[in-house]
């Protein structure tokens, strides 16, 4: 297995970050050597952010964010309370969108569906530089 470690700045606000021609160039220097054929593992080792397979550019990446807010409102319920208000949402995050995705690469090529884009959800405005590990397991 191949592993590598990227960074991304997500900024100081909430956001869905579209990694998908990150991970497309990842692919592209791995397949080539395996003949194209295996599974990409996608990874954030934080205790706050996610990955996310979903449409980006139309309003869903927002509608996310949104739903996020309702489900886990940034206010003053959550034990855990260090960081900016409501910080303990960003911990329970994880819960309700995983920290990993896996998949699957046919001749080189991700099979993502023709509007999927594979996303790291962020919503700790307190760490604006976070960590993706991509893998790569050939057939």
């Amino acid at each position: 297995m191949r592993s590598e470690l990227i960074d991304v700045g997500t900024g100081s606000s909430e956001v869905v970050f579209d990694l998908t021609s990150r991970c497309e160039q990842f692919v592209s220097a791995e397949a080539h050597q395996a003949q194209g054929d295996g599974l990409l593992h996608v990874f954030v080792p934080h205790a706050t952010a996610g990955i996310a397979i979903l449409e980006t550019g139309a309003g869903s990446d927002t509608d996310l964010l949104a739903v996020l807010e309702q489900l886990l409102p940034r206010d003053f319920r959550w034990q855990h309370r260090h960081g900016s208000p409501g910080h303990g949402r960003d911990h329970v995050l994880p819960a309700l969108i995983p920290p990993y995705a896996s998949i699957p690469v046919l001749n080189g090529r991700m099979m993502l569906g023709t509007w999927q884009s594979i996303c790291l959800v962020d919503t700790n405005v307190d760490n604006p530089d976070r960590q993706v590990r991509l893998s790569w397991l050939p057939s």
